[in-house]
């Protein structure tokens, strides 16, 4: 038996990072151009392309069954045009695989929605565990002032699916109101056979 070697990694509390990550990955305005609803305010914000977040890979990790990969997200605060901040979004690859986010810091929204484009919305604040079952599609956003900082961990196997969401947008999106957050339809979203 090829054994593969036990280890661990250390998240800085102080900031979301894993100082030893395998890889970071950095996304910035322009990896998600065309997902924000107001296309002005985009266009104006793309001249700067600001970060909005990174992923922290904590270890080189088999990508097969059996397996769990884990990573950090660091995402920062700010809006476009009254959309808030958020990652691109994704469904798996293999759609029956799950994910466990787990609360480091910040306040933030995790929108999630079925291939038919029914909408669960979940909170994400330091100590929240939240699970996204199979076969949902998933989006973190940072609703608050300072970055939303979480753990993730899931089936090594999962892989993405970008392409889903790229083309048709989740069905509803979160914006800046008077009071707060406000989920709102989408009016943008397309639905599309077998995205799922």
């Amino acid at each position: 038996m090829d054994y593969f070697e036990p280890l661990t990694r250390f998240v800085d509390l102080k900031d979301g990072t894993i100082p030893t990550a395998h890889a970071v990955q950095s996304r910035h305005l322009s990896d998600l151009k065309g997902l924000f609803n107001d296309a002005t305010a985009e266009a104006a914000l793309l001249t700067d392309d600001p970060l909005l977040y990174e992923v922290f890979e904590a270890a080189d990790i088999p990508r097969e069954d059996g397996h769990l990969l884990f990573s950090t997200t660091v995402l920062r605060p700010g809006v476009v045009g009254n959309e808030y901040f958020m990652t691109k979004g994704h469904y798996h690859a293999r759609a029956d695989r799950s994910e466990l986010y787990y609360g480091l810091a910040g306040e933030g929204l995790l929108l999630m929605q079925t291939p038919e484009g029914r909408i669960n919305v979940q909170p994400m604040r330091a100590g929240s565990a939240c699970y996204v079952p199979p076969y949902w599609g998933h989006r973190s956003i940072n609703v608050g002032t300072d970055n939303l900082v979480f753990l993730a961990a899931y089936p090594a196997d999962a892989g993405y699916r970008y392409g889903p969401i790229a083309e048709g947008g989740f069905a509803e999106i979160v914006v800046a109101g008077s009071n707060g957050p406000e989920l709102v339809r989408n009016p943008r979203y397309r639905e599309m056979p077998g995205r799922g």
